[in-house]
Formats: C-alpha cells, structure tokens, sequence
C-alpha cells in the first residue's frame, strides 16, 4: 500500500471506536484511548508521524494575587510555550513517501520547564484528531459558530492566564473544562472574552481566599 491508502486504513479505526463509545463526546479519556488505538494501527501498517518545531516562541505574563483589599499577596510568572510545527507522516516501507503538514502546539506552565513536553503532547494529540476527523466538541461546529461569531471569543493571553490560576489553587489541568462547563457550558477554549474575564475573575478571587486563610 502507498501511504494514502495506509492513511484511510488508519482512519477507518475511528468509526469502530465511536460505535464503542455509544456516542459518547471525546473527553481527555475517550481522546487518549482513541490516540492508542490508531497508533497501534499505525504500527501495524508502518507509518510513522515526525514532529519537528520549526519556530518556538515563549512568552512571560507576571499575574498579583490579591486579598479582599486589593492588597498583593502573591506574584507568580505564567510561561506561554507556542511551537510552530510540522507533522511528517512517513511510509516505513518506502520512506521517500512523505506528507508534511504545517501544525500548532501549545503549553502552559508556573515553573517553565515543563511548557515545551505539554506544547508537543497538545500537538500530537489534536493533530491525530483533527487529521482523522475524529470529533471532539458537544456542539456542531456549524451551530457554535452561528451561536458565537458575534461575540470575541476568549484570547491566547486568557486561556494561559486561567490555566495558571486554576493549577495555582492546586487542581489538575485536565479538569478545568468540567469548571468552565458547570459554569458556562463550555470548555475553555470555547469561552467568549467576556466569560473568560468572569472566570480568571473567580480564580482570582478564590486565590486571594486561598492566600488569606
């Protein structure tokens, strides 16, 4: 098989697992388990994806936690990794057939060395899924967009800053959509800049509480 036909043989293993899933959305656990199972098709049929980062970028937000007062109780650095990428998919039989792809990857991290692995796994992780259509969102992205395109939806700046704020009160990253879903209905990323102020607003708030007990 050339390695377009290898690529639909991969893809084919989608539908199966979201039969399996009885309809399920793909949450951090049913995405993690659907990448398992199209790696392992991957092996079967010898393809191999490479990432390479073309461009790295980092960027350094200081954010004030303050009590009730205003008073500044804590000064903590937020660490923005962005990679500019490129996922090669590579035919192990004939490693001259090759399909390169421009991608995106991106992390958030309070001490710094951790924000490129978290870029590099949010990148293999979306590209799998965005390259094999495998759906991820509760909305129809059509419906979203007639819901949302009048609104500004939430910044890159935003997304860190809540990010940082949430693993500051010592929660786990991945739970951060459960919150903003209680709260919105919606994951982070799908917040409006307006929710999103609201909400880096609470955790602010939750901090200062947190630093003043």
């Amino acid at each position: 098989m050339n390695i377009y036909e290898k690529l639909i043989e991969v893809r084919k293993e989608v539908p199966y697992i979201q039969k399996a899933d009885q309809g399920a959305q793909y949450s951090y656990t049913g995405s993690s388990r659907v990448l398992a199972s199209l790696k392992k098709k991957m092996d079967e049929l010898g393809l191999l994806l490479v990432p390479a980062i073309t461009k790295p970028t980092l960027h350094e937000s200081p954010i004030e936690y303050k009590d009730n007062n205003g008073n500044v109780t804590k000064r903590t650095t937020t660490y923005f990794t962005e990679l500019e990428m490129t996922m090669t998919w590579v035919n192990a039989e004939k490693p001259d057939e090759q399909i390169s792809v421009p991608w995106y990857g991106q992390g958030v991290d309070i001490a710094g060395e951790k924000g490129v692995g978290k870029a590099l796994t949010y990148a293999e992780k979306y590209f799998m899924l965005k390259f094999f259509n495998i759906a991820t969102d509760k909305d129809d992205p059509d419906s979203f967009q007639q819901k949302h395109d009048l609104l500004p939806a939430i910044t890159v700046q935003q997304i860190g800053d809540a990010k940082v704020l949430w693993l500051g009160l010592g929660y786990k990253e991945a739970d951060i959509n459960k919150q903003t879903s209680k709260l919105y209905k919606k994951t982070l990323t799908q917040l409006t800049e307006e929710q999103a102020n609201d909400f880096i607003e609470k955790l602010k708030a939750m901090s200062g509480e947190k630093e003043s007990a």
